[in-house]
């Protein structure tokens, strides 16, 4: 190089957790602006592929992917935007790790609201943007916040220390291959 070599920060992963309606998505394109992130948003990519169905078989490997691409972002220096949900405390270590082990930084976004603002929000985007979402039930939004690992203050501040991968995964890498298989089986 001629001594001008620029600078680079850290490429971050930003990670929005939360539950359906709450606000990831509008995060995720305020992340992508600010921080000139690539932004991954799965629901765009089911609806692409999957119009109307939102099949369950397709959701892991559509996140999958969308991580790998995520990462290999990362290793080329571009800050990234991961926009699913991420309920478990196992997905988003794992990801902290993915990040860590490429020399990158992890900002956790968690967003929350009240039931009753999440069930308007749903059914304004329903009536105004079908396309963007599917119908969702009041049975499943209560089941969904039973299910959700709400993140820890130091999950949110990065202080929480990652840890060991659940048993049966030697790494925090084999754990995610097996959480968000490479294909449809």
């Amino acid at each position: 190089m001629d001594g001008r070599e620029s600078l680079r920060a850290v490429p971050t992963l930003f990670l929005t957790v939360g539950l359906p309606g709450t606000g990831k998505t509008t995060a995720a394109r305020r992340i992508e602006q600010v921080e000139h992130a690539l932004r991954l948003t799965k629901d765009e990519w089911v609806k692409a592929l999957y119009g109307t169905e939102n099949p369950a078989a397709a959701q892991d490997v559509i996140e999958g992917r969308l991580i790998e691409i995520g990462l290999r972002g990362l290793e080329l220096g571009i800050n990234v935007v991961i926009d699913f949900g991420l309920w478990g405390r196992d997905e988003r270590a794992a990801l902290r790790q993915a990040a860590a082990d490429r020399g990158a930084a992890v900002v956790m976004h968690y967003v929350e609201l009240a039931p009753a603002e999440q069930r308007r929000r749903l059914d304004q985007r329903q009536a105004e943007s079908p396309h963007t979402s599917w119908p969702m039930t009041d049975g499943e939004l209560i089941d969904w916040a039973a299910a959700i690992e709400t993140p820890t203050p130091g999950e949110l501040d990065g202080s929480d220390p990652i840890g060991e991968p659940p048993v049966g995964h030697g790494t925090w890498d084999d754990w995610r291959r097996h959480r968000w298989p490479p294909t449809v089986t």
